[in-house]
């Protein structure tokens, strides 16, 4: 994830007069389904007219957005999400001189069935806090190294969202499914420390992702990322007990390092590996 300086401050400049850096991160973070990532802030940037190939899910963080979207004035706020539709022209702009930080999902054009384009030309802002908390969950796991299988769950159920707030329906349907989630149990089991991915999980149980991570978390209460990295911390603890140095136990566990294993394992056991046989 590396950062790119958008500032191009010029020589000769006094530094009464030294702008606000502007700066971008973007990466692709390897999560079916989501195309990019980026962060951004800026303060003098404006947008050309242009257009996405992607679904764009856009959080304003600081500052507010003025934008046109289908020639109609819009504005986005750090109170909603945002969400425009692939191929439809937009621009984007600070709404005050302050400028803006923003971040955004860039979603596979399939993530989506493209007769919802309409529904979200008509109604881009989306004021739902619980909508608006789960795209900032999903940021979260995807700057994480090590967290692919909370980040593809977490897309998986905001992709199932999107689209049922886009389609106008009712609330999801409680499907209750033990056998389902019993045979992902296993899977997962199967696969502790080399893991699974939700894709695989999807192909061999036969059963879309969203419901493959609703029905898991529904009989076990705790989605299948968290039930993977506790059975992960359970097998690390029996390493450093048995005299492993906590590097090694983080790969040995399945960890992808060791600040990996020290993040979960102070979250779960109160203390680091380093302390935990000291």
């Amino acid at each position: 994830m590396a950062g790119v300086d958008l500032d191009g401050a010029g020589a000769g400049r006094g530094p009464e007069r030294e702008p606000a850096r502007e700066a971008v991160r973007s990466w692709r973070p390897g999560v079916p389904g989501v195309a990019e990532v980026l962060h951004a802030r800026f303060t003098r940037h404006a947008y050309p007219m242009h257009v996405h190939g992607t679904w764009t899910v856009l959080l304003v963080d600081e500052g507010a957005v003025r934008y046109d979207l289908d020639r109609r004035h819009r504005g986005a706020l750090g109170s909603a999400v945002t969400l425009l539709p692939p191929h439809v022209p937009h621009d984007g702009r600070a709404a005050t001189g302050a400028g803006f930080r923003k971040r955004v999902l860039y979603l596979e054009p399939g993530a989506l069935p493209e007769r919802l384009a309409g529904a979200a030309v008509d109604e881009p802002a989306l004021p739902d806090p619980a909508l608006h908390r789960a795209v900032a969950a999903l940021h979260a796991a995807l700057a994480l190294p090590g967290e692919e299988l909370e980040a593809a769950g977490r897309a998986a159920l905001l992709v199932a969202e999107l689209h049922r707030q886009l389609a106008g329906r009712g609330p999801l349907p409680v499907r209750r499914d033990a056998p389902l989630a019993a045979r992902l149990r296993e899977l997962l089991d199967a696969h502790v420390v080399e893991g699974v991915t939700l894709q695989r999980a999807s192909a061999e149980l036969r059963a879309a992702p969203a419901h493959l991570v609703r029905s898991f978390g529904r009989e076990f209460g705790m989605p299948p990322h968290a039930y993977l990295t506790a059975r992960r911390v359970d097998l690390a603890r029996s390493l450093l007990l048995a005299g492993r140095r906590p590097a090694e136990a983080a790969v040995l566990a399945g960890f992808h390092d060791q600040p990996h294993l020290t993040r979960h394992f102070r979250r779960v056991l109160g203390v680091t590996p380093g302390r935990f046989t000291a």
